[in-house]
């Protein structure tokens, strides 16, 4: 409120687009479709596809240089996780993204053999 009791006009942006906006009202994809730490990349000499949204081309710019985690790709984008899986699985079903499985998790290493690699680097360099 101002100072005369009326309603202070909300200012809307060109940054500020609403997910359904992006998606086109469909239904994010489940967490299953994309995991967060499923790498993507584009396919080799690929074009960007005619009439590619502004989110699209940031996505296709962010993905030519190499693999990225659809976690990654959202950051960078400033977009919730799940209009990026979205718009990633989109790319993929249509041949011009990649994606390779998550990595495993870490294995831990028995704390016996920790220990017996740092005594011989110790006595190697100590």
């Amino acid at each position: 409120m101002n100072a005369h009791g009326e309603e202070a006009p909300v200012t809307v942006t060109s940054d500020f687009v609403r997910s359904y906006v992006i998606t086109g009202g469909r239904r994010l994809p489940t967490a299953d479709d994309l995991s967060l730490h499923t790498l993507v990349t584009l396919a080799p000499e690929r074009e960007l596809p005619l009439g590619a949204s502004p989110e699209v081309r940031a996505i296709w710019d962010l993905c030519g240089g190499g693999y990225l985690s659809v976690a990654e790709v959202a950051a960078h984008l400033s977009l919730p996780v799940g209009v990026a899986r979205l718009l990633l699985t989109d790319l993929f079903e249509q041949g011009h993204l990649l994606r390779r499985a998550a990595p495993p998790r870490a294995q831990s290493v028995d704390r016996g053999i920790i220990e017996k690699v740092l005594h011989g680097l110790e006595s190697l360099y100590g």
